[in-house]
């Protein structure tokens, strides 16, 4: 998760995106050609542009979703988006988040899953610390996304490989690379070793 603001230059969002920009603007205006292959969220109607994220961040990304994928491959409902899948979390001014993994239990089939933007909370969304991450930018999100109706954040950092549990009305709780993390009442039969997050296939756990 890592968050600049956009560059003033022909094409940017200072130069072509309207003020305090609509959700649904929002998404006709990065399908414009001149935004391809970037990246952006909206934040109160602003746009802000993401930075591509390295190696190390995609890598934990992939395992989150590898890890709640097999939860969800054992429930009724539920399923698993990555790639910063918009969500809707605010409106008036509109702010949509790209969570860097989210579990939503929604929808029945893939039919039902619309080619927009989220307008339902997902049960946990998942926030990778990148090393240039603001503190204060990181809390915000995290209070969105709960103000949203989200159960449970994740803040993942995979220097520390710790992740910060973020729940409405409860103290954040830490956990570290040793600990389990489990769904609770949120997402009742889910359980993982913390270092599942950090670690690579068929590396052994010490």
């Amino acid at each position: 998760m890592s968050t600049t603001a956009a560059p003033s230059k022909a094409g940017s969002p200072q130069a072509t995106a309207p003020y305090k920009m609509t959700a649904e603007a929002f998404a006709a205006w990065v399908e414009r050609p001149e935004n391809a292959d970037r990246h952006f969220e909206l934040e109160k109607g602003e746009v802000i542009e993401m930075p591509p994220p390295k190696r190390l961040h995609g890598f934990v990304c992939a395992n989150i979703v590898k890890v709640l994928g097999r939860h969800a491959d054992t429930q009724p409902v539920g399923f698993v988006c990555s790639n910063d899948a918009g969500v809707i979390v605010e409106r008036d001014p509109d702010t949509v988040r790209g969570p860097d993994v989210a579990y939503f239990d929604d929808v029945q089939t893939a039919e039902d899953i619309l080619a927009e933007y989220a307008k339902v909370p997902p049960v946990i969304a998942v926030e990778v610390l990148s090393p240039d991450d603001r503190v204060n930018q990181v809390a915000l999100k995290v209070d969105e996304y709960l103000a949203f109706g989200v159960k449970q954040v994740w803040v993942v950092d995979p220097d520390a490989k710790e992740i910060a549990i973020h729940r409405v009305g409860q103290s954040m709780r830490l956990l570290s690379q040793d600990d389990e993390l489990s769904g609770g009442d949120d997402l009742p039969g889910f359980s993982c070793r913390v270092s599942d997050f950090f670690r690579l296939p068929g590396q052994r756990v010490t």
